[in-house]
């Protein structure tokens, strides 16, 4: 006799397997999140400044083309500044209305010069031969470590010591070095190094704000 077996439902297992594949999916996207590291709205990540700031210091031979914006109780200026730096040498053309026109300032081996329609000055310090011809004053002697987001050289007697905070992400944010105050706003990628965009300076009534346009690796 031959005898008709309904076939057992299907949908229990269906249901059944629906929830192990959304419950391993959901595990998935916790797993994706778990290890992807904060981000802001420009790219940056968690943890990339500790692992690029060796060849950040490491990066000493460049070319920074931006503006430079002076701010004091008594004026609100700005200049262009095309800054050639190695290891060894720097020039920094300085062109605009608060550079008086078109000023080269250059330092090899601790000699300091400044050169402008008016004939070629020398002096000790950047600082003090800027301070003498122009008026006003750049932290000249830190100001390659701070564009980069570093601190100057603690046993440097022109820089000292300092104090760094950072956010979120763990970049510089705020830098206290030599009565100055450094804020990073903005950063850029370049090539494989993330590096200043902005940063805004302050010495008590003085604030310099310096816009980065082009970072460029150049040869000694």
């Amino acid at each position: 006799m031959l005898t008709l077996t309904s076939p057992s439902p299907r949908w229990p297992l269906t249901r059944h397997t629906s929830r192990l594949w959304l419950a391993g999916f959901a595990l998935l996207l916790l797993a994706g999140c778990a290890s992807q590291a904060p981000m802001d709205e420009s790219g940056r990540q968690a943890g990339q400044w500790e692992r690029q700031q060796a060849d950040v210091e490491a990066f000493d031979t460049w070319t920074l083309v931006g503006k430079a914006g002076l701010r004091t109780p008594e004026e609100n200026v700005s200049a262009n500044l095309d800054w050639n730096q190695t290891p060894y040498y720097f020039r920094m053309l300085i062109s605009g209305p608060f550079g008086g026109g078109r000023n080269v300032l250059e330092g090899r081996e601790g000699r300091f010069s400044l050169s402008n329609s008016d004939g070629r000055f020398e002096a000790e310090t950047p600082e003090a031969l800027m301070e003498e011809q122009l008026g006003w004053s750049l932290p000249v002697t830190a100001m390659p470590n701070w564009v980069r987001g570093l601190p100057g050289d603690p046993d440097n007697d022109n820089t000292g010591s300092y104090q760094l905070e950072t956010d979120e992400l763990g970049f510089p944010s705020h830098l206290t070095q030599d009565g100055w105050e450094i804020d990073y706003r903005d950063w850029e990628k370049v090539d494989d190094l993330w590096l200043p965009r902005r940063m805004v300076m302050h010495y008590d009534d003085v604030r310099i704000t310096l816009v980065v346009n082009q970072w460029q690796a150049s040869e000694e």
